[in-house]
């Protein structure tokens, strides 16, 4: 055991040398606000005043119990217990490796090797030589991963690499949260703190069935061009945070913002976390890792929906109604409208059939007394064709979710409301609307959240709030032969509605579902009933509801995004009267920072019409 653990607590004490000289020079007596001290106590300066707390929320973290907000005095409980005589898993210096070494250099301490158990079996099992940050993308059906999720890969020594890094072991923070809880309780209690959040470590091929298969989520890979010594470093410290709890919150403290964080332990100055603001969202720390220089290269993983749906959009149209009616049972394997195709084109039909049989009764749940003689049917007939091309693998998208426009949006107009001119300054953090540029998002899909439009009136100079957009999700995903999802929005916040007399302030809650097809490559219909909810005293009865339909066209590209379409709505309980809307909305890309917008939209709404129109520009940040 000893003999594991030498080698490994060198090059730990190498790492912290060389983290000593690339940080800053600090007196001994002013140790305690170094910056690798602080990264290692997780420290961030206090909002008022000039002390530091730590965001660790567990007593077991610390050895001061002062030392969540005292960086000097865990400092001096952490020296004091490493120097005391002793060794095995209680002992501080096994608890703490990397705060240990990174003492011991700055110090000048004996380096005197110590035995560690559970801490040694614990590193050589994990026989980490690389890491790589994968990202798993957008997934708007569950709200703890709309935004994406990330985590770390420890690659160990490769020998056979797809093998190898399948067994690899990952590094995840994520809320603890109780399993009963209901989608929505997570939400909330993910933006307001209600849960804690732990780092765990999980075998490669968990995530991937979890992520990949289960949730049909693409991944991408970068690995890290750490040293070995800056990943011992960081096996160092998550050793000292596994199991502790960080108050998981959803904008900020989130799985995204606790890698950021053992990156910067491994590598200091980096300071990774300096560039989080108000908000921590995966893609945009991808973004931060990858313009620091950390990454050596990038392998991107389709998820098992995505290879199904590129081996069925290789096929012909007549080809995939034919697949389809195979998968159905309307046509059999070997029936005469197979025997008409070539063997190669009988082989790719063949092929994807049976791509798409397999993953629908894996992902789907197709019954397996159908699904597997089906299966095994398809294998049969492909087995009797030699020398036939496979499908091409799927493509890299050209543009990665790293790659796409950043999240945080701000924007200027002008327009026109029923004759009064007015401008609108819109503020939104997060994250993406069907109309901003679609390269390295989901096509179909918005996400906004904390949104907030202001109006200046130039006829009175009357400033006023627009619209206060909490969250709203909309996703469109076409329907066609193989998949049926439901397109589906839902929203909440606060909009200027009109009652009759005045345009009020109005707290609101809206949903709908509905389809969406797809009518060429860029452009698709859908139809969604709608239902809305609005509740102030200013509504003669204090609240009112409309059930409702929404009506419209889609087309996004690089250049250009556009959205046209009908609404209406019958507000039956307070007004009882019908809201109708004719509407065109269209941005015009200039690369990936800015956006030129135009929208018109005429209403009919207390049995008078109006119009109202803006343009103006969106700038990405």
């Amino acid at each position: 055991m000893g003999n594991i653990l030498r080698p490994r607590q060198a090059a730990l004490w190498l790492a912290c040398s060389l983290s000593a000289q690339a940080a800053l020079a600090v007196a001994p007596d002013e140790l305690h606000q170094h910056p690798v001290w602080l990264t290692l106590g997780h420290y961030q300066p206090d909002r008022f005043g000039a002390g530091y707390t730590s965001q660790a929320d567990d007593s077991a973290f610390f050895l001061s119990e002062n030392g969540k907000t005292s960086p000097r005095e865990e400092l001096e409980a952490t020296l004091a217990a490493i120097q005391e005589p002793g060794e095995g898993n209680d002992h501080a210096r096994c608890r703490f490796p990397a705060r240990d070494a990174w003492l011991r250099e700055q110090l000048d301490l004996p380096a005197d090797p110590v035995v560690c158990p559970a801490y040694d079996e614990w590193a050589a099992e994990l026989n980490t030589e690389k890491v790589t940050l994968v990202f798993a993308a957008s997934y708007l059906n569950s709200p703890s991963s709309m935004f994406g999720h990330t985590f770390l890969r420890l690659d160990p020594p490769q020998e056979d690499e797809e093998a190898d890094l399948l067994l690899a072991n990952t590094i995840s923070y994520a809320a603890d949260a109780a399993e009963h809880d209901s989608e929505l309780l997570f939400a909330y209690r993910g933006i307001f703190g209600g849960y804690p959040g732990i780092t765990s470590i999980r075998p490669y091929y968990e995530m991937i069935r979890l992520y990949n298969d289960i949730e049909h989520r693409d991944l991408w890979e970068y690995t890290l061009n750490l040293t070995q010594p800056e990943v011992d470093t960081m096996l160092a410290h998550t050793w000292e945070i596994q199991d502790k709890n960080f108050d998981y919150y959803f904008f900020d403290e989130n799985c995204a913002y606790r890698l950021l964080a053992l990156i910067d332990a491994a590598r200091p100055g980096t300071n990774l976390l300096g560039e989080v603001s108000t908000h921590a969202i995966p893609s945009d720390t991808v973004r931060w890792v990858r313009d620091a220089n950390l990454v050596e290269s990038i392998h991107y993983r389709p998820s098992a929906a995505t290879a199904v749906s590129h081996s069925l959009d290789t096929l012909p149209r007549d080809h995939q109604t034919l697949a389809a009616a195979i998968a159905n049972g309307y046509v059999q394997v070997d029936g005469p409208e197979m025997q008409e195709l070539s063997d190669q084109e009988k082989a790719w039909v063949l092929d994807a059939t049976y791509d798409y049989v397999r993953y629908q009764s894996e992902a789907r749940s197709w019954p397996r007394e159908f699904a597997a003689p089906l299966s095994h049917q398809l294998l049969v007939s492909r087995s009797r064709i030699d020398n036939a091309k496979e499908i091409p693998p799927v493509p890299e998208p050209v543009v990665r979710d790293d790659q796409g426009h950043d999240t945080f949006r701000v924007s200027l107009g002008s327009g026109q409301l029923d004759h009064a001119e007015f401008t609108q300054l819109t503020l939104r953090p997060a994250y993406h609307d069907v109309l901003d540029p679609p390269e390295g998002y989901r096509s179909g899909a918005q996400l906004q959240f904390l949104r907030l439009d202001a109006r200046l009136y130039h006829d009175n100079d009357e400033l006023q709030v627009e619209q206060i957009v909490g969250v709203e999700i909309r996703s469109l995903s076409p329907r066609n032969q193989f998949f049926s999802p439901i397109s589906w929005q839902v929203g909440f916040g606060g909009r200027r509605t009109d009652t009759g007399t005045q345009r009020v302030l109005t707290p609101y809650l809206e949903g709908g579902a509905g389809g969406s097809w797809s009518l060429n490559y860029n452009t698709q219909a859908f139809a969604v009933a709608t239902a809305d909810l609005e509740i102030d005293d200013d509504i003669r009865r204090g609240y009112d509801f409309a059930p409702g339909a929404d009506l419209g066209l889609l087309h996004q590209n690089n250049r250009f995004s556009l959205l046209a379409g009908a609404k209406t709505k019958a507000w039956i309980i307070s007004s009882q009267h019908r809201q109708d809307q004719l509407y065109v909305k269209g941005n015009l890309h200039i690369g990936r920072e800015f956006s030129l917008f135009a929208e018109f939209t005429r209403e009919d709404h207390f049995d008078r019409y109006q119009s109202i129109w803006q343009a103006g520009i969106h700038a990405y940040f």
